[in-house]
């Protein structure tokens, strides 16, 4: 199976992923912690993490998958919807707790 085929099978899986660096329970990076903090606030406690730094084939591969080049990675329901950045501004919005609530 591809690094591709792995990783759509993850996110098909799963309702919420987070492809970051580090653990939910152990963050490696400022804006990995936050997008944790972030789902934490919206009242998701059930996502699942995906930690980047423990597969190079992985941390390229989200990267192309998405088409997007930053790390960490949300997806709810197989649907990319963005980075840390992407995330403060849809939960400020009250975007990020409806689209975990659906």
């Amino acid at each position: 199976m591809s690094i591709q085929e792995q990783i759509k099978e993850v996110v098909n899986t799963h309702r919420v992923v987070l492809f970051m660096k580090g653990t939910k329970q152990f963050p490696q990076c400022g804006f990995s912690s936050r997008a944790v903090q972030l789902l934490q606030a919206s009242g998701c406690e059930d996502f699942v993490t995906v930690n980047v730094l423990e597969n190079e084939a992985v941390r390229q591969g989200i990267k192309e998958y998405s088409n997007w080049p930053t790390i960490p990675q949300l997806y709810v329901n197989g649907e990319f919807l963005g980075g840390s950045d992407i995330m403060m501004e849809m939960y400020e919005a009250g975007e990020l707790q409806d689209a975990l609530k659906a």
